[in-house]
């Protein structure tokens, strides 16, 4: 008896080699692994029954602005013009084509009227044709083209950059308190209007940081757009960072100006409600979800509560791993691409 006893066991761990240590942990770990109701994750209906674990056969695949996307996941813009956006930019658009993601360039205020850092955004060569990529300007240097008759430079901008279109920021807080800001003399809705009709390039619109209200995302629905961008508050606040830029003085006046916005949540509650108000006026249907999504889940969940076509975009995430190297950033989004296929698999979001 002892005998079959002892070869039994000699045979569990030969098929099992790692049972033993696997049990020890189990044990030791126990009493550190236990979740509070408190601490549940709300959002989702949990279904571990429905389906078998992803495979890499199963596709996250989606269309958007008109190119197949295999990740629905953007690089918000970011940099440029500086001595690090070179190796950023190129390990992001890397990233891009090995994942199959879209990418905005940070402001390329500085390529319109000379090459001088041309080197920093030209990525089109590393991204490939099939991705997308968009240049971006902010409200402030278009208001200055359309006021200088020099809106063919948007054009040339992005030919240069072979880019999809562009992304247009819109910034009135964080121009007001950067030190060296401009000022608007019109509404930024009558700039991109203006745009619009001057201009045949796809067009994106967001804010860079605090989001936008329920008025503002309603008139942008309703022109030829081809997404809004949300850069919702939660995310890097480009006021709040030009405040830390400012004197003690200002930053104590306007600091609350910072803790002002809407969050990636409400920017979707606020989209659906608009969709059903529009109807048939409503022209812009894709959008990118971003400022404070810090990670798969965020993501999942917001792509699939929003009524519209999307994709999440994340800014800081990205720019802190493409600093780092190539390798790190194919890690951080290599678990983002196996935690959603995870998601889909079994997690249904509570609408």
């Amino acid at each position: 008896m002892n005998k079959e006893i002892d070869n039994s066991t000699s045979s569990s761990a030969v098929d099992d080699p790692t049972a033993d240590a696997r049990k020890r942990d189990h044990i030791e770990l126990a009493f550190q692994s236990q979740i509070n109701h408190n601490q549940l994750d709300q959002r989702f209906y949990y279904e571990p029954v429905l389906a078998a674990h992803p495979t890499t056969s199963d596709s996250l695949d989606l269309n958007f602005l008109g190119k197949k996307m295999r990740l629905p996941l953007w690089v918000s813009s970011m940099t440029g013009g500086t001595s690090l956006a070179r190796t950023i930019n190129r390990n992001l658009a890397r990233a891009c084509k090995d994942f199959g993601m879209g990418m905005g360039l940070g402001s390329c205020r500085s390529l319109l009227f000379d090459d001088e850092y041309l080197a920093d955004f030209d990525v089109r060569s590393i991204l490939g044709e099939e991705q997308l990529l968009f240049a971006n300007l902010g409200i402030a240097q278009i208001e200055q083209l359309i006021d200088s008759n020099n809106l063919i430079l948007i054009d040339r901008l992005v030919d240069k950059l072979q880019a999809d279109g562009l992304v247009i920021h819109i910034n009135p807080f964080q121009e007001w308190l950067q030190p060296e800001g401009d000022r608007f003399a019109r509404a930024p809705l009558d700039t991109i209007r203006r745009v619009l009709d001057a201009v045949d390039v796809p067009l994106i619109v967001k804010e860079v940081g605090q989001g936008m209200g329920y008025e503002s995302l309603k008139a942008l629905y309703q022109l030829p757009l081809a997404a809004v961008e949300f850069a919702a508050n939660g995310g890097t606040n480009f006021a709040k960072l030009e405040l830390l830029r400012s004197d003690p003085l200002k930053q104590q006046i306007f600091q609350q100006l910072a803790y002002v916005g809407h969050s990636a949540d409400e920017m979707v509650e606020f989209s659906n409600r608009i969709k059903v108000e529009l109807g048939d006026k409503m022209r812009c249907k894709e959008v990118i979800i971003s400022g404070g999504i810090k990670n798969f889940l965020d993501g999942y969940y917001l792509i699939n509560k929003l009524a519209l076509s999307s994709v999440y975009g994340q800014a800081s995430s990205f720019l802190k791993y493409a600093r780092e190297g190539y390798e790190p950033l194919y890690q951080y989004i290599d678990s983002q691409k196996q935690g959603l296929a995870l998601a889909q698999q079994f997690l249904r979001v509570k609408k």
